[in-house]
């Protein structure tokens, strides 16, 4: 995407958000007014309830000649609660209107007037609970009712009776506040048997009381529950309005203006890092810009710092490889003067070693009749030393004369398995494992088989010595295209980390008895075969020598 269409865009999704925004606060406005309706709604349930309460209490400390008000008005606001719960179950839009948020779904269903409570499963059944004890306490009450007067009646009757006749003002005044303490009272003063119908009557009117109580207290239970729902949505509500006025009306502005600087202050950001590297790449430091780019298609900018580190990359190969073919070139020039030195010394010391050799010859012949056997050790000591000085300078021979390789086709496969025969032969191998996998059998190159005898060889032999005769052998050959790789791995003591890059030096060995001229000697001939040769080793768990030719 182009930093124009970059910057387009920014504006437009500024405006969008800040448009979004604008809606949101217009549609929770609605909302709030909404809920404060609910919210009258709720709270006349609740003030009903109270005062259905407070009318019930006094008509029961009242007489039933002087409840007449309370009567009616406990009957008034029965009435009024059933109405209002009935438009709540059936046309509640005539209570309230519709909220922009709702659906139209026919006269019957319930819309958001109330906020989401009577839209929820639990607020439409607290409502039927509301209205279920509205209607129990209503059939009850009736039933009080008219037992009150009933039992009015049959009090007044007993009048009658002397004994009874100097209480009846109190009883008759107090019989709805204390029935059963009434009839326990008749009782004792045996104005009234247990099972006189009177008796039965204030029971069961004491009785009811109790449960009359009990669905007023549910009735005014359920309407602080749905007061108590209602105040909770109506403040969610009203904090959400808050909350979007307050924090994201500033944050979605700040947002819109942010991306316009963040867009054209990425831009610059990344031409002045760009100019930094190009600085540094003056210098010799081809490391990468560390900008990532978003997916898809990448801007001017991004293209740029692409293609440059691209180009790094290409600087960082050409670096690379100049200054492997500077150690290479360093690495000659060391080996063909340690080869003119060692040439010298091997040709001056050749000639005096076999003297010495062919008198310790004839003085072992001389002396076979003698019986000391000091003298008999002395000799072979001699000779032995000539022979291991002998292989020194054979060494250096090799090493100093570096001839170049006669070329033929060979088999790799059978050269490695004639290498490790012959080392076989003058080694102890029995308790070395030795393997050798092949991608195609044959394997067939261009080289000097002797050259490729003596590096196996020299391999195989610094293998046996690591792993002091016990371990893995494994050789493993690859051909990829024109090339073919050989790894050389074994399970010996490894080399130490700061020893890796000296091992093919010549005269350098990690042996106490070795000349340091068997890996010089394999490196060169690796190179004068055009090949190259790596070596990765780990303290303990062995070592890999990798030929590519």
């Amino acid at each position: 995407m182009t930093l124009r269409k970059k910057i387009t865009l920014s504006f437009l999704l500024s405006a969008s958000i800040i448009t979004a925004l604008a809606v949101f606060e217009y549609l929770n406005f609605l909302e709030i007014r909404n809920e404060i309706r609910n919210l009258e709604f709720t709270d006349t349930i609740r003030s009903k309830s109270l005062q259905l309460r407070r009318h019930e209490k006094n008509f029961f400390l009242l007489s039933p000649s002087e409840s007449g008000h309370e009567l009616n008005e406990i009957h008034r606001y029965l009435d009024e609660l059933s109405s209002i719960i009935s438009s709540a179950q059936g046309e509640t839009h005539l209570f309230f209107p519709k909220s922009p948020f709702s659906k139209n779904r026919g006269p019957r269903k319930i819309d958001r007037f109330f906020g989401e409570a009577v839209r929820t499963m639990a607020d439409q059944e607290a409502i039927s609970r509301l209205r279920a004890s509205v209607d129990k306490y209503r059939d009850l009450f009736q039933v009080i009712e008219k037992t009150a007067n009933e039992l009015s009646g049959q009090l007044h009757n007993l009048r009658r009776r002397p004994d009874y006749e100097r209480i009846s003002p109190i009883v008759e005044a107090t019989f709805l506040e204390q029935p059963s303490v009434i009839a326990e009272s008749l009782k004792e003063r045996h104005i009234l048997l247990p099972d006189d119908r009177t008796f039965l009557m204030l029971k069961d009117l004491h009785s009811n009381i109790q449960i009359l109580r009990k669905y007023g207290e549910d009735i005014i239970s359920i309407s602080k529950e749905l007061d108590g729902l209602a105040r909770q949505r109506a403040e969610k509500t009203i904090s959400i309005s808050r909350t979007a006025l307050l924090v994201f009306s500033p944050l979605f502005l700040i947002t819109g203006l942010g991306l316009l600087f963040i867009v054209s202050g990425s831009v610059a950001n990344r031409l002045k890092l760009l100019i930094d590297f190009v600085e540094k790449t003056g210098r010799g430091d081809y490391s990468h810009i560390p900008v990532t780019t978003p997916e898809g298609p990448a801007d001017e900018v991004s293209i740029l710092i692409q293609k440059f580190n691209e180009m790094e990359n290409q600087l960082a190969e050409r670096e690379d490889e100049l200054e492997r073919k500077n150690r290479e070139l360093l690495q000659s020039r060391k080996l063909a003067a340690l080869g003119t030195l060692a040439a010298g010394v091997a040709h001056e010391l050749n000639n005096p070693l076999n003297n010495i050799y062919i008198s310790a010859q004839v003085l072992k012949r001389e002396a076979g009749s003698l019986p000391s056997p000091a003298i008999h050790e002395v000799i072979d000591d001699i000779m032995s030393q000539s022979k291991r000085v002998k292989h020194i300078v054979a060494d250096l021979l090799e090493f100093a004369r570096g001839r170049q390789p006669v070329l033929s086709e060979i088999d790799l496969r059978e050269v490695i398995l004639g290498s490790y025969k012959f080392v076989s032969t003058t080694r102890k191998t029995e308790r070395i494992n030795f393997s050798l996998r092949a991608d195609t059998v044959p394997i067939i190159i261009k080289a000097d088989p002797e050259q490729m005898e003596r590096i196996f060889i020299n391999l195989f032999n610094n293998a046996i010595d690591s792993m002091r005769g016990i371990g893995d052998l494994n050789v493993f050959i690859e051909k990829i295209g024109d090339k073919v790789i050989i790894r050389v791995s074994d399970t010996g003591e490894g080399i130490p980390p700061e020893l890796i890059d000296r091992i093919f030096e010549p005269f350098y060995s990690t042996k106490e008895r070795g000349t340091g001229l068997g890996l010089a000697i394999v490196y060169n001939i690796v190179k004068k075969h055009g090949g190259d040769i790596t070596v990765e080793s780990e303290v303990g768990k062995g070592t890999t020598f990798t030929i590519k030719l």
